[in-house]
């Protein structure tokens, strides 16, 4: 026994620790797939609120969630918010949006306005937020373009091998469906090489030419350069599959989905039940003067009861009129909670135009709204690794096109400040510095132009300031020649 055991032992014995006699196994199955979970977040961005429905009533039993409980019966309202597609969609125009110019070789410029890469990136950031990751794809066909076409798959279709951390192979998944046979087609990428396998819905390989448009595609094909004409992609690390993307809309964000959308149909559900409730005396309803069969006299979503007449001579037959008391200050409040835990973490409410003045101060909302910057600076601090290294994948690529050797090139891309002010607000926020003296001249200029102007322009404005306040040094002249 070793000397650590004995101790150990000795301390327990001592303090009158009993160990367990077994150690206890714990089982827990998972309720999805990574690829079930990938639809789900795909389904919430899509936002169809039938097919989330039909989603969570085959797969999600257990949850007691709003969408896997609700009854199929037609009359209760079942209504999704859009809200992870709105932010999705405006994290990716964020994103793109600050994407400044591209420094790279003078022929980038032309494969880029082939390709759309502006575009390009913010369907790639768009995708990766929802599915988790996927994968740039770079092929060549020269009956479609005379430059390498990039696409950009979701990770619901891209199986990616690594080896201690390092991308070794990329593989697209493509399903074909012909003569009412599904077939999927693999594409692997790997260094200097892809290999093309079409499998049959038993996963027997099956020759390319089964698909007429797959006939002219060879099963291997090799190319000089030592790289992967693929780039995955992704912003967040899954915990639970080692090695690929997290999407934002996983794990606790489907569940405040979930809730918000409940919140929002019991609500509308409530306005509906509390239209005012018409009770109409038999003897003043309208009736056909041909037959004297009744006429309808209700309204939209209003209900007509029959009363008897009263025979009173005080109080006549008339029309009453009853609506329903509804809580709308309890609606509104449990919609704003379930609102800010969809967005927890990720936007903030004032960037989605969203009115939450009366939620909190203005410096918490100032507060909320860094949640944005810190969201986008974890993409374009992922970007600014990535898209140099596509875009010297692109470049290889067209080289071999051109049957030159692939060569590296020095490429590099940023972003702009997120949220920076107006041109007035930093005139006066350098104006007050200047004027207090904590700010040099230069230090002015460069706050107040930032990148919008060159250095030349900058130079010239710091000379004209000093020039103005007396602040260049001129050298005196010497005597005596």
């Amino acid at each position: 026994m070793g000397l650590g055991k004995w101790v150990k032992r000795k301390m327990q014995t001592w303090l009158e620790i009993i160990p367990p006699s077994t150690e206890q196994a714990i089982v827990i199955q998972r309720e999805h797939t990574r690829e079930l979970e990938v639809l789900r977040s795909q389904l919430w961005y899509q936002g169809d609120a039938n097919e989330l429905f039909q989603f969570f009533h085959q797969t999600e039993t257990s949850t007691g969630g709003f969408w896997s409980t609700s009854p199929a019966n037609s009359k209760i309202r079942k209504i999704h918010s859009g809200l992870p597609a709105v932010m999705a969609d405006t994290m990716s125009y964020i994103v793109k949006s600050d994407m400044n110019d591209i420094e790279a070789p003078s022929e980038w410029d032309e494969v880029a306005e082939s390709i759309d890469f502006s575009q390009l990136v913010g369907q790639a950031v768009t995708d990766t937020l929802v599915s988790g990751d996927g994968a740039f794809k770079i092929s060549i066909d020269t009956d479609l373009s005379l430059y390498p076409i990039v696409e950009f798959i979701s990770g619901d279709r891209v199986d990616i091998e690594q080896k201690r951390g390092i991308v070794e192979a990329v593989t697209f998944r493509t399903q074909y469906n012909v003569k009412s046979v599904r077939y999927e087609l693999h594409e692997r990428y790997t260094k200097g090489r892809i290999e093309t396998v079409l499998f049959d819905s038993s996963g027997s390989a099956r020759p390319l030419s089964t698909i007429p448009e797959l006939a002219d595609i060879a099963p291997v094909v090799e190319f000089p350069g030592d790289f992967i004409m693929a780039l995955p992609l992704k912003f967040y690390s899954d915990k639970k599959y080692r090695g690929r993307g997290k999407s934002v809309f996983s794990g606790g964000k489907s569940q405040c989905f979930d809730a918000l959308d409940e919140v929002i149909s019991q609500w509308l559900d409530a306005i509906r039940a509390g239209r005012v409730i018409k009770y109409i005396p038999l003897n003043l309803i309208p009736r056909d003067p041909e037959n004297g069969s009744l006429q309808d006299v209700s309204s939209f979503g209003a209900e007509v009861i029959k009363i008897n007449g009263t025979m009173s001579e005080r109080e006549g037959d008339k029309v009453e009129m009853v609506q329903p008391d509804i809580k709308y200050d309890a609606f509104v409040s449990t919609y704003t909670q379930a609102l800010l835990m969809c967005l927890q973490g990720f936007i903030s409410p004032a960037t989605l135009g969203i009115d939450v003045g009366k939620m909190s101060s203005g410096e918490a909302q100032r507060e909320k709204k860094d949640v944005t910057g810190d969201t986008r600076n974890t993409i374009t601090a992922v970007l600014e690794k990535a898209l140099p290294q596509l875009i010297n994948i692109i470049l290889k690529t067209y080289d071999n096109m051109l049957g030159a050797a692939p060569e590296e090139r020095d490429v590099s891309v940023s972003f702009g400040e997120y949220g920076a002010p107006d041109f007035d607000s930093r005139v006066e926020t350098v104006g007050k510095a200047a004027a207090y003296g904590v700010m040099s001249v230069r230090t002015q200029v460069d706050e107040l132009w930032g990148s919008s102007k060159d250095d030349e322009f900058k130079e010239a404005e710091v000379q004209r300031i000093m020039s103005e306040k007396g602040m260049l040094t001129v050298n005196e002249p010497s005597v005596g020649g």
